[in-house]
C-alpha cells in the first residue's frame, strides 16, 4: 500500500536582496501550490493525506473545503503550538468541515501520547530532520505500526536495501526510475511506504526571489509538479494500492 502524504507549510525562505515577501504573499503561494497537487491528484483519481500546519490552517478554510470535497484526508502538522492552541484549532477545523481530525505529524513532539489520545488524535506520524546529509544516513528502523495508550504510532518509511528515507528531499533529487524501483522493492517486503512532500516544493523561487540553498534548488515549482505527475501515471499503470493515512490505520 502507498500512503500518499503532504505537508502543507508555509515557504520559510528568506528572499534575495532588494525583494521582500509579506506572510499574507506566502499564504498565497502555499494556496496555489496546494491547488496544484489537488489537480494533478485529481487528474489520477488518486486519494492522499494532507498535514496543514497549525498555525496558518485557520487561514486556509476554503482550501481545506476544497480538499475534503475532492476525498482527501485533512490532518494536523504541529512544529511549536501549544497543546491549548491545537485542542482549539481541531475543534474549530472539525466544526468547518464536520468531520473529525485524526492525525498529527511532527519532528520534535512536545506532547504526550496520552495528550493526544485525550485531545481526540487516533494516530501520530514522526518524521525527521530533511537537511543535506540526514536523506542519505543509512538507517534502519522497524516498518511496523505499534499502538501505545491508544494511539497508532507511524514510523517514516525507509527502504531496506538502499536504507534511504521516503521525504521530501529523496523525492525530489532521486532519479525518478530509481525511486520507482526503490518503491517497487519496498512493497515487496513491507506492507506500506508512506511518502511524503512538502508544499513549498512546487514553488517556483526565482519568480518569487527566494534564496534556496543549492542543493534544494533541483526539481523544484513547475519540475516538481511534473515529477509527481510521473509517478502517479506509474503506480496507476502498474495498478498499485493506495490509501488515505486514517483508512489504513483504521
Amino acid at each position: 500500500m502507498i500512503l500518499l502524504t503532504f505537508n502543507i507549510i508555509s515557504i520559510e525562505a528568506e528572499t534575495q536582496k532588494g525583494f521582500e515577501i509579506s506572510n499574507e504573499e506566502r499564504l498565497q503561494i502555499t494556496q496555489s501550490n496546494t491547488r496544484a497537487i489537488l489537480r494533478i491528484l485529481d487528474i489520477h483519481d488518486i486519494k492522499a493525506s494532507f498535514f496543514v500546519e497549525i498555525s496558518i490552517i485557520e487561514k486556509l478554510k476554503d482550501l481545506l473545503k476544497a480538499i475534503s470535497a475532492q476525498g482527501h484526508e485533512i490532518a494536523f502538522y504541529h512544529q511549536n503550538s501549544s497543546l491549548e492552541r491545537v485542542e482549539l484549532v481541531k475543534h474549530s477545523i472539525q466544526d468547518v468541515l464536520e468531520k473529525n481530525i485524526r492525525g498529527i505529524r511532527y519532528k520534535n513532539n512536545s506532547f504526550t501520547l496520552q495528550e493526544l489520545k485525550q485531545s481526540g488524535f487516533n494516530y501520530v506520524s514522526a518524521i525527521d530532520h530533511a537537511d543535506i546529509l540526514f536523506p542519505f544516513k543509512r538507517l534502519k528502523k522497524s516498518p511496523e505500526i505499534i499502538e501505545e495508550d491508544g494511539v497508532s504510532i507511524i514510523p517514516e518509511s525507509i527502504s531496506p536495501y538502499s536504507q534511504l528515507p521516503y521525504n521530501d528531499f529523496v523525492f525530489q533529487v532521486l532519479p525518478m526510475k530509481y525511486y520507482q524501483n526503490m518503491v517497487f522493492e519496498t512493497l515487496k517486503k513491507d506492507d506500506f511506504v508512506m511518502i511524503y512532500l512538502d508544499s513549498w516544493q512546487f514553488t517556483d523561487v526565482n519568480k518569487h526571489h527566494f534564496k534556496i540553498p543549492f542543493h534544494r534548488k533541483w526539481n523544484l515549482g513547475k519540475k516538481m509538479e511534473d515529477k509527481l505527475e510521473s509517478f502517479l501515471s506509474w503506480i496507476n499503470e502498474k495498478e498499485m494500492a493506495t490509501s488515505r493515512v486514517k483508512d489504513y490505520i483504521f
